[in-house]
């Protein structure tokens, strides 16, 4: 059986010359991040950190309390190092090697957590979830990318699927089959609340050839954008009660 560490440290190495910043992904998160409030002086966990790029950008912009950057991969986590410490971020940013579906982290000790395009590459994508809620505080917020295939690209994974060929996210060695509204049902289901719902990029798929970007962005694009970023927060006691509360008396 084949070890997915070794598989993803062979294709972080792979992979390692690309541009990991400029993505559809992350432009989600640099839009809904308010900057005081979700990194200065915060403890903030990015997991699935991959070559780094993300972190550096976060901490040339802020100064948190402790900005920790985990990946599954320790190939990951070595380029992630090499390339901060060369940057003026160097001394901002801890790195680390960590999984997503088992977080070596006390419960409640992160005030941000920042998560893009990870939880579809694990085999517990709902198990990442829990431990994404578990490990934030009350009134922290947590970031979270995924694909959504509720629309051609998901049609087209279902059509390779029925022609026996193997659909990858850029030769990635697992890749889960996400829909924006399960995700997000598991992100409420973990004890998190939901304070924006955001979808991106409808594709045109083409066999053998990347995808043709149709929208980028429209208001009606809804369920059925590519790219999903659900920004929670973690309610603290007295509201968690309150509608614990509110949801009985809707019964």
């Amino acid at each position: 059986m084949a070890d997915p560490r070794v598989d993803y440290d062979g294709w972080h190495a792979r992979v390692a010359g690309a541009d990991a910043l400029d993505t559809p992904w992350h432009r989600l998160v640099q839009e809904s991040l308010s900057i005081p409030r979700d990194l200065d002086g915060q403890r903030v966990l990015e997991i699935a950190c991959g070559r780094g790029d993300f972190a550096s950008w976060c901490a040339a912009r802020s100064r948190p309390a402790r900005f920790l950057a985990a990946d599954f991969s320790m190939t990951a986590v070595r380029l992630a190092r090499a390339r901060v410490l060369t940057s003026a971020e160097n001394g901002r940013v801890s790195f680390a090697q960590g999984d997503v579906q088992a977080l070596a982290l006390p419960d409640n000790s992160m005030d941000t957590v920042i998560c893009c395009e990870t939880i579809e590459h694990v085999p517990d994508p709902r198990g990442a979830v829990r431990e994404l809620a578990r490990v934030l505080r009350p009134g922290g917020r947590l970031f979270l990318t995924t694909p959504n295939y509720l629309g051609p690209m998901g049609a087209y994974r279902g059509y390779m699927r029925l022609t026996g060929r193997r659909f990858t996210e850029e030769g990635q060695p697992i890749n889960q089959f996400l829909l924006a509204p399960l995700v997000r049902r598991w992100v409420s289901a973990a004890g998190l609340r939901i304070v924006r719902a955001v979808t991106s990029g409808l594709y045109l798929p083409f066999p053998g050839r990347p995808p043709l970007l149709l929208i980028d962005r429209s208001r009606w694009l809804g369920p059925f954008g590519l790219h999903a970023l659900t920004v929670a927060d973690k309610p603290r006691r007295a509201e968690a009660a309150a509608e614990q509360r509110r949801q009985a008396a809707s019964r």
